[in-house]
């Protein structure tokens, strides 16, 4: 539709991971979720910078995670200075980002028409 979610990002390592993306709309179309993530748990990537976008959205809530749940594993969110938030992106802090990255999750609001 109207909403769009792109992943960018520079990793060393080839272990041929399987990564997952999805993306959705809410019911009543006021919400749109981005989410990414790797379904074995934890990335064995090193991750040196990230950056995800939506567009015709603005972030809501966005949460990134070293290691997705999978298993008896649970997800292990980033500190919240490895890694920062604007209207419309999701991106590591320079510094700040420890390399890992197993799972990103974004929720935006989308623009309603008011009456």
């Amino acid at each position: 539709g109207d909403y769009s979610c792109s992943f960018t990002y520079s990793a060393q390592g080839g272990t041929n991971e399987q990564w997952q993306m999805t993306v959705g709309v809410s019911e009543d179309s006021g919400l749109f979720s981005c989410s990414l993530w790797r379904p074995q748990g934890k990335s064995y990537l090193f991750f040196t910078q990230f950056k995800a976008e939506v567009k015709g959205a603005k972030i809501e809530h966005a949460m990134a995670y070293s290691q997705a749940a999978a298993g008896a594993l649970n997800d292990i969110p980033l500190k919240q200075e490895e890694f920062g938030v604007t209207e419309t992106t999701v991106s590591h802090r320079e510094g700040k980002f420890r390399f890992e990255l197993s799972k990103l999750v974004i929720v935006a609001k989308t623009p309603r028409d008011e009456l």
